[in-house]
Protein backbone atom coordinates (compact mmCIF):
# COMPACT_ATOMS: atom_id res chain seq x y z
CA UNK A 1 0.00 0.00 0.00
CA UNK A 2 1.23 3.15 -0.97
CA UNK A 3 -0.07 7.01 -0.58
CA UNK A 4 2.23 9.32 -1.62
CA UNK A 5 5.44 8.11 -1.50
CA UNK A 6 4.86 6.16 1.89
CA UNK A 7 3.93 2.61 2.15
CA UNK A 8 2.66 0.85 5.43
CA UNK A 9 5.47 0.79 7.33
CA UNK A 10 5.91 4.42 7.31
CA UNK A 11 1.92 4.65 8.41
CA UNK A 12 2.99 2.58 10.76
CA UNK A 13 5.79 4.40 12.56
CA UNK A 14 3.74 7.82 11.51
CA UNK A 15 1.00 6.48 13.81
CA UNK A 16 3.22 5.40 16.63
CA UNK A 17 4.85 8.96 16.55
CA UNK A 18 1.58 10.85 16.68
CA UNK A 19 0.14 8.60 19.48
CA UNK A 20 3.29 9.31 21.63
CA UNK A 21 3.29 12.73 20.98
CA UNK A 22 0.01 13.40 21.75
CA UNK A 23 0.30 11.35 25.02
CA UNK A 24 3.02 13.59 25.89
CA UNK A 25 1.08 16.53 25.22
CA UNK A 26 -1.68 15.44 27.44
CA UNK A 27 0.58 13.75 30.33
CA UNK A 28 2.84 17.11 30.47
CA UNK A 29 -0.19 19.84 29.86
CA UNK A 30 -2.68 18.13 32.43
CA UNK A 31 -5.72 19.47 30.04
CA UNK A 32 -8.09 16.96 29.84
CA UNK A 33 -11.32 18.71 29.85
CA UNK A 34 -10.86 21.62 27.93
CA UNK A 35 -11.68 20.75 24.32
CA UNK A 36 -10.13 23.70 22.43
CA UNK A 37 -6.85 22.93 24.21
CA UNK A 38 -7.19 19.58 23.15
CA UNK A 39 -7.87 20.41 19.68
CA UNK A 40 -4.62 22.72 19.82
CA UNK A 41 -2.57 19.70 20.71
CA UNK A 42 -4.03 17.25 18.61
CA UNK A 43 -3.58 20.24 15.82
CA UNK A 44 0.60 20.86 17.12
CA UNK A 45 1.19 16.78 17.28
CA UNK A 46 -0.29 16.80 13.72
CA UNK A 47 2.29 19.95 12.17
CA UNK A 48 4.70 17.99 14.06
CA UNK A 49 4.05 14.61 12.44
CA UNK A 50 3.82 16.10 8.97
CA UNK A 51 6.75 17.99 9.35
CA UNK A 52 8.56 14.79 10.15
CA UNK A 53 7.02 12.94 7.41
CA UNK A 54 7.95 15.74 5.35
CA UNK A 55 11.98 15.66 5.98
CA UNK A 56 11.16 11.56 6.09
CA UNK A 57 12.80 10.83 9.54
CA UNK A 58 10.17 8.73 10.37
CA UNK A 59 11.51 5.46 10.99
CA UNK A 60 12.20 2.68 13.58
CA UNK A 61 14.65 5.01 15.11
CA UNK A 62 12.53 8.18 15.27
CA UNK A 63 9.30 6.16 16.49
CA UNK A 64 10.83 2.51 17.80
CA UNK A 65 7.09 1.23 17.29
CA UNK A 66 8.89 -2.27 17.14
CA UNK A 67 10.05 -2.30 20.55
CA UNK A 68 5.84 -2.74 21.84
CA UNK A 69 4.66 -1.00 24.24
CA UNK A 70 4.98 -3.73 27.41
CA UNK A 71 8.48 -4.52 26.42
CA UNK A 72 9.02 -0.30 26.87
CA UNK A 73 6.91 -0.19 29.90
CA UNK A 74 8.58 -2.61 31.84
CA UNK A 75 12.06 -1.53 30.72
CA UNK A 76 11.54 1.99 31.97
CA UNK A 77 10.05 0.69 35.14
CA UNK A 78 12.84 -1.21 36.02
CA UNK A 79 15.06 1.40 34.74
CA UNK A 80 13.25 4.07 37.12
CA UNK A 81 13.89 1.50 39.95
CA UNK A 82 17.71 1.46 38.91
CA UNK A 83 17.95 5.54 38.76
CA UNK A 84 15.99 5.48 42.55
CA UNK A 85 18.84 2.86 43.29
CA UNK A 86 22.19 4.46 42.25
CA UNK A 87 20.59 8.16 43.41
CA UNK A 88 20.64 6.20 47.08
CA UNK A 89 24.29 4.86 46.53
CA UNK A 90 25.54 8.56 45.06
CA UNK A 91 23.88 10.36 47.99
CA UNK A 92 26.12 8.38 50.27
CA UNK A 93 28.65 8.50 48.75
CA UNK A 94 27.99 12.48 48.58
CA UNK A 95 27.26 12.88 52.18
CA UNK A 96 30.00 10.68 53.44
CA UNK A 97 32.82 12.13 56.00
CA UNK A 98 35.34 11.07 53.30
CA UNK A 99 33.64 10.62 50.16
CA UNK A 100 34.65 7.37 49.31
CA UNK A 101 35.66 7.94 45.71
CA UNK A 102 36.70 5.71 42.50
CA UNK A 103 36.93 7.34 39.71
CA UNK A 104 37.76 5.06 36.70
CA UNK A 105 36.96 4.92 32.91
CA UNK A 106 35.70 1.30 32.02
CA UNK A 107 34.92 0.18 28.56
CA UNK A 108 31.74 -2.19 28.63
CA UNK A 109 30.54 -4.25 26.00
CA UNK A 110 27.42 -3.54 24.27
CA UNK A 111 26.19 -6.58 22.66
CA UNK A 112 22.93 -5.36 21.37
CA UNK A 113 21.56 -6.18 18.42
CA UNK A 114 21.05 -2.30 16.41
CA UNK A 115 22.37 0.76 16.94
CA UNK A 116 18.93 1.74 18.32
CA UNK A 117 19.85 -0.52 20.77
CA UNK A 118 22.86 0.35 21.64
CA UNK A 119 22.57 3.93 22.03
CA UNK A 120 19.22 3.03 24.51
CA UNK A 121 22.32 1.38 26.66
CA UNK A 122 24.75 4.03 26.38
CA UNK A 123 21.62 6.40 27.45
CA UNK A 124 20.74 4.09 30.03
CA UNK A 125 24.43 4.18 31.65
CA UNK A 126 24.38 7.79 31.66
CA UNK A 127 20.56 8.40 32.89
CA UNK A 128 21.92 6.57 36.15
CA UNK A 129 23.32 8.84 38.63
CA UNK A 130 27.29 8.43 39.30
CA UNK A 131 28.18 7.11 35.46
CA UNK A 132 28.48 8.58 32.33
CA UNK A 133 28.93 7.09 28.59
CA UNK A 134 31.45 9.10 27.40
CA UNK A 135 31.84 7.60 23.94
CA UNK A 136 29.78 4.72 22.20
CA UNK A 137 32.16 3.00 19.45
CA UNK A 138 31.03 0.43 17.26
CA UNK A 139 30.20 -2.42 20.22
CA UNK A 140 31.76 -0.92 23.28
CA UNK A 141 30.60 1.75 25.57
CA UNK A 142 32.96 3.83 27.63
CA UNK A 143 31.83 4.67 31.36
CA UNK A 144 32.96 6.86 33.98
CA UNK A 145 32.26 6.05 37.33
CA UNK A 146 31.91 7.60 40.52
CA UNK A 147 32.22 5.06 42.48
CA UNK A 148 32.13 1.80 39.96
CA UNK A 149 31.19 -0.90 42.29
CA UNK A 150 30.42 -3.03 39.47
CA UNK A 151 32.26 -4.53 37.22
CA UNK A 152 31.93 -4.41 33.41
CA UNK A 153 30.63 -7.93 33.16
CA UNK A 154 27.64 -6.77 35.88
CA UNK A 155 26.87 -3.49 33.82
CA UNK A 156 26.87 -5.26 30.74
CA UNK A 157 25.35 -8.49 31.57
CA UNK A 158 22.13 -6.43 34.28
CA UNK A 159 21.23 -3.72 32.02
CA UNK A 160 22.69 -5.17 28.32
CA UNK A 161 20.35 -8.12 28.85
CA UNK A 162 17.17 -5.41 30.17
CA UNK A 163 17.84 -3.84 26.71
CA UNK A 164 18.33 -6.63 24.62
CA UNK A 165 14.61 -8.49 25.94
CA UNK A 166 13.71 -4.56 25.22
CA UNK A 167 14.67 -4.79 21.61
CA UNK A 168 14.23 -8.26 20.24
CA UNK A 169 12.41 -10.03 23.06
CA UNK A 170 15.41 -12.30 23.75
CA UNK A 171 19.04 -12.14 25.18
CA UNK A 172 21.95 -10.75 23.15
CA UNK A 173 23.79 -12.74 20.98
CA UNK A 174 27.73 -13.18 23.07
CA UNK A 175 30.23 -11.79 20.86
CA UNK A 176 32.60 -15.01 19.75
CA UNK A 177 35.55 -12.72 19.40
CA UNK A 178 37.95 -12.40 22.32
CA UNK A 179 39.30 -8.74 21.10
CA UNK A 180 39.86 -7.84 24.62
CA UNK A 181 37.93 -4.84 23.93
CA UNK A 182 35.82 -4.79 27.16
CA UNK A 183 38.53 -4.53 29.13
CA UNK A 184 40.02 -1.47 31.46
CA UNK A 185 41.53 2.21 29.52
CA UNK A 186 45.14 3.28 29.49
CA UNK A 187 43.18 6.12 31.49
CA UNK A 188 42.02 3.52 34.11
CA UNK A 189 45.16 3.61 36.21
CA UNK A 190 45.65 7.25 35.94
CA UNK A 191 41.97 7.85 37.28
CA UNK A 192 41.08 5.29 39.54
CA UNK A 193 41.48 5.91 43.18
CA UNK A 194 42.08 9.65 42.62
CA UNK A 195 40.96 11.51 45.07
Amino acid sequence: MRFHGLNASHVKYGLALFGALLANWLLWSGHFNNPFLIGLGVGSCALCLWLTTRMQIVDEEGAPAHLGVVRVVLYALWLVKEIVRANVVAAKIILAPKMPLRRNLIRVPANQASELGRVIFANSITLTPGTVSVRLQDNEVLVHGLALLETKEQISGGMGERVCRLECGSKCATESDDRGGASQSPQDSETRDAT
